[in-house]
């Protein structure tokens, strides 16, 4: 089969195209034909070192296609099913293999491209907006990053649910793309403080039930000063670096706050991890939630890839299509 593997860290041009030896699951894993695979800054880490690796490696984590073959101990997949995975095992190639306990089966009908484009980002949306906090109609929410991959999707899932969305994005072409996507209050922090824009549509003594935020050093400080007693931090990520340690006093004083800082893997666990996919290719059938797909490159144009996306030169999924 083919597949784009690192012998050695660095930028996009140590991913090769190589002929290896079809990969055969082990206990507790399936195969699967790979018909799509998404690309995400993750990928980036493992190619240029930032996160510790053993090498050679076949990059790639999100899939979607058909289940090939079944190892020992597997019961709740079979050869021809359709599924998806958030958490595969070089997803760049013809074959890839994965935990089945992360593998979500996908009606015969529904869309790999769309799956492929949905099993990393739009799991993570929903469990942030169903599980760390489960949002309820008329709770206020501020989402940083709305134009970002998780963040557009958790924009259209709040405005499903009945929550009023406060957004922050970087640039003013970035504004309608949050606007569209469903969001009530959108702030272009390089323009104004977010902080400030918050308080001015809320008032000075009313806060948000919940903050998301995937950006993390930057923005902490100032969004955990926007909820209201009893209100909801959820730091999913640290784009911008992680958050110090700080005074747990901070969340007394603030209002007996809460913070919690969640990873998908423990909210993907046998059973529930099928749960929240079905409910989620629901939200896509039935045109509630959007993915947006940017660009699609194949297999051998995977440098190609990962340049456009570090480079910001895309909007939306960008997918690898062996």
């Amino acid at each position: 089969m083919r597949a784009v593997q690192i012998s050695k860290t660095g930028g996009p041009d140590v991913m090769e195209l190589v002929e290896l030896p079809v990969p055969e699951p082990g206990p507790g894993q399936v195969r699967i034909d790979v018909e799509a695979s998404g690309v995400n800054f993750i990928d980036t880490y493992h190619r240029s070192g930032v996160y510790p690796i053993d090498l050679p490696m076949v990059l790639g984590k999100e899939v979607a296609g058909t289940v090939s073959a079944v190892g020992d101990g597997v019961n709740t997949l079979t050869v021809g099913d359709r599924v998806m995975t958030p958490w595969g095992d070089g997803g760049y190639a013809d074959e890839c293999l994965a935990t089945a306990s992360f593998v979500f089966k996908i009606p015969d009908s529904f869309d790999a491209e769309t799956a492929a484009a949905a099993a990393l980002q739009g799991l993570t949306a929903h469990y942030l907006a169903t599980a760390s906090y489960q949002l309820k109609p008329g709770d206020r929410c501020l989402i940083h990053a709305g134009a970002g991959g998780v963040g557009g999707i958790l924009i259209q899932i709040a405005k499903k649910i009945g929550a009023e969305v406060f957004t922050t994005v970087g640039s003013t072409a970035k504004v309608e793309m949050a606007r569209q996507a469903g969001a009530d209050h959108v702030i272009e922090y390089s323009r104004e403080n977010f902080a400030e824009a918050v308080r001015a549509i809320t008032g000075p003594d009313d806060g948000l039930e919940v903050v998301y935020d995937g950006v993390g050093k930057s923005t902490f400080d100032d969004g955990l000063g926007l909820l209201a007693p009893r209100g909801t931090f959820v730091l999913f990520g640290g784009a911008s670096g992680q958050v110090p340690p700080f005074d747990l006093q901070r969340l007394n004083a603030g209002g007996s706050l809460f913070i919690t800082r969640p990873s998908l893997g423990h909210f993907i666990q046998p059973g529930e991890g099928q749960r929240r996919a079905d409910e989620l290719l629901e939200w896509i059938t039935s045109g509630n939630v959007k993915i947006r797909i940017g660009a699609r490159f194949a297999l051998e144009d995977a440098a190609a890839a990962h340049k456009a996306l570090e480079g910001r030169q895309t909007v939306g999924k960008v997918l690898l299509i062996p």
